[in-house]
C-alpha cells in the first residue's frame, strides 16, 4: 500500500531551500539545503538529491540521446501523487527539488523537473519545449517534455506515463494544446503547426515557479 503523501504548506517548504544552483549551466545543491533535506526528511530524499547532482555530472557531457534516456528514466522513477494530495492544492507546479524531496508529483512537475535538468546539461532551450496534451486514452489533461533535434523535426517525447521515448508522430494516444520553454508560448492548430502567440510568462503557473526559483537563489 502506497503511503501518504507529504503535505506541506507551501511558504514552510520553500523558504527553507536556498540553492546554489543555476539551471542553466550547472547543478550544484547548497550545503545547507543538503542538511536541511536529510534531517527534516530523511536519509532517502537526501540520497535522491545526491543522485540528481550525480546524474548531471556523468551526463553532461553525453550525446543528446543518452541525456534524454537517463533524465527520463530518472524523473520517472518518482512517484506519481495528484497536486490536491500531495500538495493541497488543485494545481501546484513544484519544482524539481520538491518533487525529489517529497519522492511525489504530477505530469507538470515531471516534465518541469527533465526540462530544468536537460537545460542544466546543456541542452538548448529552442530545442525543449514543455507541452500542455490532452491524453486521449485517459480522457484528460496531461504534460510531456518534447526535444526537437531541429525546428521542423518530429519531436521526441519524454512522458512519465510510459518510459519508451517516441517520436510524437507515433504518439497517437496525445493531442498537443499548447507548449512553452524559457522563451516563447506556443498554441497548437487544428492544421498540426504551431503560432507563437508570445512569451511563457504569461503562464501565471510557469512564472511563480521561476519566482521561486529565482528567490531561492537571492542571497
Amino acid at each position: 500500500m502506497e503511503t501518504a503523501a507529504i503535505i506541506r504548506p507551501r511558504r514552510s517548504f520553500i523558504l527553507p531551500l536556498l540553492l546554489a544552483v543555476t539551471f542553466v549551466s550547472a547543478l550544484e545543491l547548497s550545503d545547507q539545503l543538503m542538511s536541511y533535506v536529510i534531517k527534516d526528511f530523511g536519509e532517502e530524499a537526501h540520497q535522491r538529491l545526491e543522485n540528481w547532482q550525480r546524474l548531471h555530472a556523468l551526463a553532461s557531457n553525453a550525446p543528446v540521446d543518452r541525456q534524454l534516456k537517463l533524465v527520463n528514466s530518472f524523473f520517472n522513477r518518482v512517484r506519481f501523487i495528484s497536486d490536491i494530495r500531495h500538495w493541497g492544492e488543485e494545481d501546484y507546479w513544484a519544482t524539481p527539488i520538491e518533487l525529489l524531496t517529497t519522492n511525489g508529483g504530477d505530469c507538470e512537475d515531471f516534465s518541469i523537473a527533465k526540462y530544468l535538468t536537460l537545460r542544466a546539461m546543456g541542452v538548448p532551450d529552442e530545442q525543449l519545449r514543455i507541452v500542455y496534451v490532452k491524453a486521449l486514452e485517459l480522457n484528460q489533461a496531461h504534460m510531456v517534455l518534447a526535444w526537437y533535434e531541429t525546428p521542423s523535426s518530429v519531436p521526441l517525447v519524454l512522458d512519465n506515463l510510459i518510459n519508451e521515448i517516441k517520436p510524437a508522430s507515433q504518439r497517437t494516444d496525445l493531442e498537443p494544446v499548447y507548449s512553452f520553454n524559457g522563451d516563447g508560448l506556443w498554441l497548437n492548430k487544428e492544421s498540426g503547426g504551431r503560432s507563437r502567440i508570445g512569451d511563457s510568462k504569461k503562464l501565471e503557473r510557469w512564472q511563480d515557479l521561476n519566482d521561486r526559483l529565482n528567490s531561492a537563489l537571492t542571497p
